[in-house]
């Protein structure tokens, strides 16, 4: 299989829409769609179901998208590494990060990186909720701090830096807002809003969606809807109308670094000890 028909097929498999794979892949969806007939035409079978509304994998489809996978992302590493053997930590850096418990590690994490390596410059950026994988892909940053899981094929997750509560963000006047702690079976039928990294519930109601925390917050002093946040919110985003209440019996919520794994070169990997290095705040 040549690069390109590899690249097609494994964002086509992930997109499940020519046009979001054309963007990605800096192509017209006539040469994706191309590509995939002239793959299909060599296998014998379609890899993919399609309609005017719909694209899935067939089973032929996803056995060849799974045999494909690692071999491409393990050659795609060693690229990297072989092209950063020579240039070293020099040049540029642009981080990535998610909240305020994540801003304090990056920048702790981004004095000690520039310490060490004075030919490297690091530009920091704050990502919305939702669009800091899509930044990576799109190389618009290198690496980042996030909270976990992440499940792209195309990512790749460091070790887990911090681990936190879920607390229950709800208006001060909010039935569990005076509780000591609240279990998953008390958010029945409340409403949710809806957010990327958020943590669903079975049993809730849909509530207004939101791009960004502050978005958030603002909502839930609303009185429009709650949503599950991380512990760090209680002390970096104390306001007087927002109760902030443990979920006792939900999972520990995780963060830790994510970068390309096309990108795999000395910055990011001098970055990424530099963050296990650095102690949360």
């Amino acid at each position: 299989m040549e690069r390109h028909e590899v690249e097609a097929l494994l964002t086509l498999a992930e997109e499940l829409h020519f046009g979001r794979t054309a963007r990605r892949l800096h192509v017209t969806p006539g040469r994706v769609s191309q590509t995939i007939r002239h793959l299909e035409r060599r296998v014998g079978v379609p890899l993919f179901e399609r309609t005017s509304r719909h694209v899935a994998l067939t089973p032929v489809g996803k056995q060849l998208v799974d045999d494909v996978r690692p071999a491409y992302v393990q050659l795609q590493a060693g690229l990297a590494r072989a092209i950063e053997a020579g240039r070293g930590h020099d040049g540029e850096l642009t981080v990535g990060f998610v909240g305020a418990a994540a801003a304090g590690m990056v920048v702790d994490a981004e004095k000690q990186f520039r310490d060490l390596y004075p030919g490297c410059t690091v530009r920091l950026k704050e990502m919305h909720l939702g669009d800091a994988p899509q930044r990576l892909r799109d190389s618009e940053i290198d690496v980042m701090l996030g909270c976990f899981p992440i499940a792209d094929s195309d990512l790749v997750t460091g070790p887990v830096l911090l681990t936190e509560q879920w607390l229950l963000a709800a208006p001060v006047g909010h039935r569990l807002a005076r509780r000591s702690g609240v279990r998953v079976a008390d958010l029945a039928g409340e409403v949710f809003l809806q957010a990327p990294c958020g943590l669903s519930f079975d049993g809730t109601r849909q509530g207004p969606g939101a791009e960004t925390f502050q978005e958030i917050l603002t909502l839930v002093s609303a009185g429009k809807g709650i949503f599950a946040v991380g512990a760090h919110t209680a002390r970096f985003h104390d306001r007087p109308d927002i109760a902030y209440v443990p979920i006792l019996d939900a999972p520990v919520l995780e963060w830790g670094p994510v970068w390309r794994a096309s990108n795999a070169n000395a910055r990011v990997r001098g970055f990424v000890d530099a963050l296990t290095g650095v102690t949360p705040r």
